[in-house]
C-alpha cells in the first residue's frame, strides 16, 4: 500500500475540498486528500511509509481513521513547507498515524506512531526524524506502555528476546547525547537516539532499523491477546493517557510545528492527530501525572527536567539492564 494509494482508501476524503484558515491567519489546512507527497530529488521519507502501510497490511487490516477527514495536508505559513498527514485503524491499534514534513530548506520530518488498544498492553511503535542539510537526528523505539526501568514483568515480556536487535544498532547507530531522566521513563532498553550526518550509508542504516523495528512491533501484534480483566484494560488507558499527556505537553517538535503553521494550528495537530487520545482517554491533567512541574502561579513549569539529571552515554547495558537506578 503506497502513500498515494492509502489516501485514496475511502472517496469520502477524495471529495472533500474546503480550506480554513486560522484564528491567527496563518497558515491552511487544505482538506483535499488527493494531492500526493512531493519527491524531492534526494533523500526522502516516503519509501519509510510506503513500506509500513504495505507491511501493516500483510498483518492486519487496515481502516482510515475518522481523523483522516480533518487531518489530511496543511501548508505551511512560508508557502513552500507542506505537512501531509495519514491515519488508520486496525483491530488491535487504536491509532497508526503519521505526520511528513518537507520544507522549502530541503528539511524532512517523519513522525509515525502505533497505538494499541487498551485492551491490548503492546508497546507503541515510535519513529521520530529529524533530517536537515547536515544533521539528522532520530528517535527509533518501541515505548514501553508500562515501566521497564524499575519492574522487569513488562520488559520480559516484550523486550527480553528483542535486545540483540537492540544491540545490532546501537553498534551502527551510536548514543545521541544527553537525554532527560523524565523523557527516559518513556523509552525501552532498546531504543534508538542517535545524531548524525548526512550521508546515503547513515540514511540505509536508518531505513534497515525502522523496517526490522517495525517488523518487530508487527510480530507483538500478532502475538497479543485482549484482555478480559476490566481493571487492567482500565491500567492499560491510563498508562497510555499518561504517554500522550506526557508528549503533547513536553515533545520537543512543537516549537518546529509552531514554526511552520502558527501556534493554534501546532496545538491543534498536536493535541487531536499526533497525540490523540488526550482528552479521549483521561481525564486527568498534566499536572495531575507530573506535580513536579507545578509553577506557584499554576502554570506548567516550560523546563524539560526538572530533576535536573541526563544521560550522555546509553544507560543500558548489554543484557537489557538500566545502569542509572539513582534517578526519580
Amino acid at each position: 500500500m503506497s502513500v498515494s494509494s492509502a489516501l485514496h482508501l475511502n472517496l469520502n476524503f477524495c471529495s472533500i475540498r474546503r480550506r480554513r484558515r486560522n484564528r491567527e491567519g496563518s497558515g491552511w489546512w487544505c482538506m483535499s486528500s488527493t494531492r500526493p507527497m512531493k519527491e524531492s530529488c534526494g533523500f526522502s521519507y516516503k519509501k519509510f511509509i510506503d513500506f509500513a502501510l504495505e507491511e501493516t497490511k500483510g498483518h492486519t487490516h487496515l481502516s482510515p481513521s475518522p481523523l483522516q477527514e480533518n487531518f489530511n495536508f496543511l501548508m505551511g505559513i512560508d508557502g513552500q513547507s507542506e505537512l501531509q498527514m495519514l491515519s488508520f485503524e486496525a483491530p488491535k491499534v487504536r491509532l497508526l498515524r503519521c505526520l511528513s514534513i518537507e520544507g522549502s530548506d530541503g528539511m524532512q520530518v517523519l513522525d509515525f506512531a502505533a497505538l494499541p488498544k487498551p485492551e491490548f498492553d503492546l508497546p507503541i511503535f515510535c519513529a521520530n526524524f529529524y533530517s536537515a542539510a547536515s544533521t539528522n537526528i532520530v528517535v527509533l523505539d518501541l515505548n514501553p506502555l508500562h515501566g521497564v526501568i524499575d519492574r522487569d514483568v513488562y520488559k520480559e515480556k516484550y523486550y527480553r528476546h528483542l535486545i540483540p536487535l537492540g544491540l545490532k544498532y546501537a553498534e551502527l547507530l551510536p548514543w545521541g547525547g544527553k537525554i532527560t531522566s523524565e523523557s527516559l521513563r518513556f523509552f525501552s532498553p532498546i531504543v534508538i537516539w542517535t545524531k548524525f550526518s548526512s550521508s546515503q550509508y547513515n540514511y540505509s542504516v536508518l531505513f534497515a532499523a525502522f523496517k526490522d523495528y517495525y517488523k518487530a512491533w508487527l510480530e507483538l501484534m500478532d502475538q497479543a491477546t485482549e484482555e478480559i480483566d476490566a481493571s487492567q484494560i482500565v491500567c492499560n488507558r491510563q498508562a497510555q493517557h499518561r504517554y500522550l499527556t506526557w508528549r503533547a505537553e513536553k515533545d520537543p517538535g512543537h516549537r518546529l510545528l509552531r514554526r511552520l503553521v502558527g501556534h493554534a494550528l501546532a496545538e491543534e495537530v498536536v493535541r487531536s492527530f499526533l497525540f490523540h487520545g488526550v482528552h479521549e482517554l483521561g481525564s486527568k491533567t498534566f499536572l495531575d501525572y507530573f506535580p513536579e512541574y507545578k509553577c506557584e502561579d499554576g502554570t506548567v513549569n516550560e523546563k524539560r527536567s526538572m530533576i535536573g539529571k541526563s544521560f550522555e552515554n546509553r544507560p543500558w547495558d548489554a543484557e537489557g539492564n538500566f545502569l542509572g537506578n539513582g534517578f526519580r
